[in-house]
C-alpha cells in the first residue's frame, strides 16, 4: 500500500513538472509570437554633448489657482509649493546642476554627460513630469497645513525636453525665462491692483494696453503707493535651485537649497562656477559653505533637516538593538 502511494506520488510529481514545462514552452511560443510588436516602438535619443533642460508647465493653472483661491497676484505658500516639488526632481536626479522656477513652470538643467535613461527623450520627459505632479500632490498638506487648503482636484503638468548645445545659449535661456518672470510679474502686480481698487478687469485690461514697464512702475507708486522695486525677491525673479554645502551644527551637508538672484548678469555665475563645471568645487572660498541661519525659513530647507534627524534617529535605534543584541 505504501509502495503504491510512493509511486502515485512520483507520477503525480513527474506530471506536474511535465505540465509545467509544456506551459512554459506554450508560454514562451506565444510570447515569441507577438513579440514582434516592439519593432514599432522608436527610441528618440537626445544628442550627446549638450544641455538637456526639461521645463515643467502647469496644464489648466488658471482654473486651478482660481479654484483654490490662491492669492492674486503671488501665492507664497503655492510658490513654496513648486519649489518642494522642484526640488523632490533634484533629489532624484544627482545629473541637475540647476532648476529654476517661477508662477506654474520648473526649469531642469541636465548637465552634458548626463547618461540618464541613456538620454532617451520619452522615458526622461515623461518621469520628470510624473514625478513633479507626484511630489506637489506629496508635500501639498506640508505646505497648505496653516491655512486647511484641502486639494480639490489633482493638478497636471506637460513637459519637453530642448537641447542646448553651449553655456552662452543656456545661460540664454534661464536669462530668458528670468526676464519673463520681471514682465509678467510687473503686469500682475499692477492689474490686480488696479482690480483690488474697484475696476473690473476688462476696465483693468483698458487701461495697462500699451503701457511699458516705466507706466507699470509709475502707476503702482502713484495710485497705490508701491515701488515694485522693495517687493518680494522671490516674486520678481523666481527661484534657483542649486545644491550647496550649509553648515548644521557641527557638519557640513549638501543640500538643496532657494536662492534668490539675478542669474542674467554675469556675477551670479562667477560665485556659482560648479553650475557649468562640475569639476569646480563648491566649498572654496570663506563664503562657500552657506549658513543655516539664513535658510531656516524656507520649507524646502526644513524638509530636509527633518529628513536628516529621521535618518539619525533611524541610525540610533539600529545601533542601539545591535548593541542589546550582541550582549
Amino acid at each position: 500500500m505504501l509502495l503504491t502511494i510512493a509511486f502515485s506520488g512520483i507520477f503525480r510529481a513527474r506530471a506536474a513538472s511535465a505540465t509545467k514545462r509544456s506551459f512554459h514552452r506554450v508560454a514562451t511560443m506565444a510570447l515569441s509570437r507577438f513579440e514582434y510588436v516592439k519593432q514599432f516602438e522608436q527610441e528618440d535619443k537626445l544628442l550627446p554633448n549638450s544641455w538637456i533642460v526639461v521645463r515643467i508647465d502647469g496644464k489648466g493653472f488658471h482654473r486651478f489657482c482660481d479654484v483654490h483661491k490662491f492669492a492674486k497676484p503671488n501665492d507664497l505658500d503655492a510658490l513654496q509649493l513648486m519649489n518642494m516639488a522642484g526640488m523632490g526632481v533634484m533629489q532624484e536626479f544627482n545629473e541637475i546642476a540647476i532648476g529654476y522656477g517661477q508662477s506654474d513652470e520648473y526649469s531642469f538643467v541636465f548637465r552634458r554627460e548626463a547618461n540618464v535613461y541613456q538620454r532617451r527623450r520619452d522615458k526622461l520627459v515623461s518621469y520628470v513630469a510624473s514625478l513633479f505632479t507626484s511630489a506637489y500632490m506629496f508635500h501639498w498638506n506640508r505646505i497648505f497645513e496653516q491655512r486647511s487648503l484641502t486639494i480639490r482636484y489633482p493638478p497636471s503638468f506637460d513637459a519637453r525636453a530642448v537641447l542646448y548645445p553651449t553655456d552662452e545659449n543656456l545661460r540664454d535661456y534661464l536669462s530668458w525665462r528670468q526676464a519673463d518672470v520681471h514682465v509678467n510679474n510687473l503686469y500682475n502686480t499692477t492689474f490686480w491692483n488696479l482690480v483690488a481698487s474697484g475696476l473690473s478687469n476688462s476696465e483693468a485690461e483698458r487701461e495697462l494696453q500699451g503701457t511699458l514697464a516705466s507706466d507699470k512702475n509709475e502707476i503702482l507708486f502713484s495710485k497705490f503707493g508701491i515701488n515694485y522695486n522693495n517687493e518680494p525677491i522671490m516674486y520678481r525673479k523666481g527661484t534657483i535651485l542649486l545644491r550647496k554645502p550649509v553648515k548644521v551644527a557641527d557638519s557640513v551637508k549638501k543640500l538643496i537649497v532657494p536662492i534668490f538672484e539675478d542669474l542674467i548678469g554675469d556675477q551670479f555665475w562667477e560665485r556659482h562656477p560648479e553650475i557649468l563645471d562640475k569639476k569646480v568645487p563648491t566649498t572654496n572660498g570663506a563664503d562657500a559653505v552657506l549658513e543655516l541661519s539664513g535658510l531656516e525659513a524656507q520649507p524646502i530647507v526644513n524638509y530636509q533637516l527633518e529628513v536628516l534627524q529621521r535618518k539619525k534617529a533611524g541610525m540610533a535605534e539600529a545601533s542601539a538593538k545591535s548593541s542589546l543584541s550582541s550582549k
